[in-house]
């Protein structure tokens, strides 16, 4: 009669919550709780399967296809055999109780029967370690407090599960009456804070400032109530405290999308104050005080080792603490996490309908290491969202899938092999640049140049011994070395010298000065001027030239061309090729060649461009 059933299923278990005296159907679940533990902790136990030892049971937390499936440890008494703290216990030292017995309601029939409480003779002692012991309704063994520790001074019980676990509910089984007024709490943290998880008491809004029996709603569903069930004197002894966790919690039905409730029912410590006796109002008299303390038989917690649904036990590690045996890639005490290198999708706890088994990241072989990001999660649709980290063997990429700046794919070979990514090798004086093109290897060759790492001249080419155009284009009428001047009369050639600085006409250039012209004498055909070199900005080796004076020489036609227009005293930057049949010392310039008047700002471009051809962008 009355009772609700609430089919948690992540607990997979039938609680029934009944409004009875006593808690029946909870007592026959909790003694069935610890009798299997019992038989867990007996090294003796008898084996259920004669053919246990020659097959392996299969995985819990795979289905019959091998698939991952969700799964949750055992249902247990969490607090079976565990240390439980209290703030009083009678016998230290040894000091007198009376139990009461008969009709509790006529003071003449009710009969007091006294006892001494001894903490040094071992069946008259009644330490705290009775609580957590094997329940044995036919030897009842009590804890029990000093005598009449009344309002406002508390008695308490601490309880560490070692672990957070997922709780069903609390009961407590006493010997004595019930308290009139009594918090359980729970802690998340091993003790640091603590949260109120229920209130007992036949005066909820005097005693705690709470409405008798608040309604729960979605909106206060992790939010402790004050109850005055199981508050009354009677039964005189074998009262029983029962809290469900998840009793008339709107989101029971729907407990594995609901966070709130998650939260709600993970504890790692249970702790219990008593804060006033029941009396039946005759304690002025400090004879009869001796009669009221409390005293419980039976403390037990009953629920799962919280393992987030993936694992299917918790075992102690080699320091013997206890943790979940995690399965799915997780990780964690709870399996609250991926393991490392499985981040391609974000860690959720695992459902009825999937194990959100957490995925390693796909790096191709090339990495160890990986992060999650979110971003890149929700633009895949929520398929991946893994990144690697210091991707070897020469490649890149969010998967390592593609080879880094200086190699290029090696397609006889799959994209995991070490091997998969080949060095371009470009050659340094043939191609303009260090990187290849990544599907076929092709170097970027300058004019002239072919070849994968452009390690030759193209057809109608021939190797100069230039760096900066290593091969030229072979000429079909006269070859430079012989070049065909006009004479006087013939008309004068177009000037081809430079107009202005520019980073082309800096590198094919054999060399860049800026002088003075001091003097000129003309010989025949030429004439030689003399000219003091200021700055070098760029010659090549074989030209003998260094800073001070030095001679020039042109022809006397292309100066009366003005090609280059030369003036003494004048200052300029001078371009041009190196004449390499030229026996003269000193530079040999005709109407090719530059010659601009010299202009400050120069300086600087130049010398930027010098720099730019060390780092080889020439």
């Amino acid at each position: 009669e009355g009772c609700v059933y609430v089919n948690s299923d992540p607990f997979r278990v039938k609680m029934a919550s009944c409004r009875l005296s006593g808690g029946v159907l909870v007592s026959v679940l909790v003694f069935g709780v610890q009798l299997c533990c019992l038989v867990r902790h007996t090294s003796g136990g008898f084996d259920l399967n004669m053919f246990a030892a020659q097959q392996s049971p299969p995985d819990p937390c795979l289905d019959e296809n091998g698939k991952p499936r969700r799964c949750i440890p055992d249902f247990v008494n969490a607090a079976f055999g565990k240390e439980v703290k209290a703030s009083s216990t009678c016998g230290q030292p040894a000091s007198r109780y009376c139990t009461l017995t008969g009709n509790s309601a006529d003071v003449e029939e009710r009969e007091r029967v006294c006892h001494i409480c001894d903490s040094t003779t071992p069946k008259r002692q009644h330490p705290p370690t009775y609580l957590t012991d094997l329940h044995n309704p036919n030897n009842v063994t009590c804890w029990q407090s000093e005598p009449y520790i009344q309002y406002p001074t508390n008695v308490t019980l601490m309880l560490s599960l070692g672990k957070k676990f997922e709780l069903t509910y609390v009961t407590l089984q006493f010997c004595s009456p019930r308290p009139e007024s009594m918090i359980i709490y729970k802690s998340m943290d091993y003790g640091k804070s603590w949260v109120p998880y229920q209130f007992y008491s036949t005066q909820c809004k005097k005693t705690y400032g709470k409405p008798n029996r608040a309604l729960i709603t979605r909106a206060n569903e992790q939010e402790a109530i004050c109850t005055d069930a199981h508050s009354d004197i009677e039964p005189l002894t074998g009262g029983r405290v029962a809290f469900s966790t998840l009793e008339g919690r709107p989101s029971a039905f729907n407990f594995d999308n609901s966070p709130v409730l998650q939260d709600w029912v993970t504890a790692t410590d249970i702790k219990v104050v008593f804060n006033r006796l029941n009396t039946f109002g005759d304690e002025a008299e400090e004879a009869f005080r001796d009669s009221y303390y409390y005293a419980v038989s039976d403390f037990a917690v009953g629920g799962r080792c919280k393992c987030n649904g993936h694992a299917s036990k918790c075992v102690h590690d080699r320091e013997g603490k206890l943790s979940c045996d995690c399965k799915h890639n997780t990780a964690g005490d709870e399996c609250q996490q991926c393991k490392p290198f499985h981040y391609d999708r974000p860690w959720q706890r695992a459902t009825a309908r999937d194990a959100n088994e957490c995925i390693a990241c796909n790096c191709n072989l090339h990495a160890r290491r990986c992060r999650f990001n979110m971003e890149l999660y929700k633009l895949s649709g929520r398929k991946g969202g893994g990144v690697c980290l210091n991707c070897r063997h020469n490649t890149a990429g969010r998967h390592c899938h593609y080879c880094k700046e200086g190699f290029y794919r090696d397609e006889s070979k799959p994209i995991t092999h070490r091997k998969a990514c080949k060095a371009c090798d470009c050659h340094l004086v043939g191609a303009s640049g260090k990187t290849c093109n990544q599907t076929t290897g092709q170097c970027p060759c300058k004019d002239g140049v072919t070849g994968l790492t452009c390690n030759r001249c193209a057809k109608g080419f021939q190797q100069s011994r230039s760096p900066v155009a290593p091969c030229i284009k072979i000429p079909r009428g006269p070859t430079p070395s012989s070049p065909s001047y006009p004479k006087p009369g013939d008309g004068c050639p177009e000037c081809r010298g430079a107009k202005k600085v520019s980073r082309k006409n800096y590198c094919i250039s054999g060399y860049v000065i800026q002088c003075s012209i001091l003097s000129r004498e003309i010989l025949g055909e030429w004439t030689k001027f003399t000219i003091n070199v200021g700055t070098i900005f760029k010659r090549e080796q074989s030209l003998k030239l260094r800073r001070g004076d030095q001679y020039m020489y042109v022809r006397q036609s292309d100066l009366q061309c003005k090609c280059p227009k030369l003036r003494l005293g004048r200052k300029y930057l001078m371009m041009g090729s190196v004449d390499r049949d030229n026996n003269r010392e000193g530079l040999t310039l005709d109407y090719r060649s530059t010659a601009i008047p010299w202009r400050n700002r120069w300086g600087k471009r130049l010398r930027r461009l010098q720099r730019q051809q060390k780092d080889g962008k020439c």
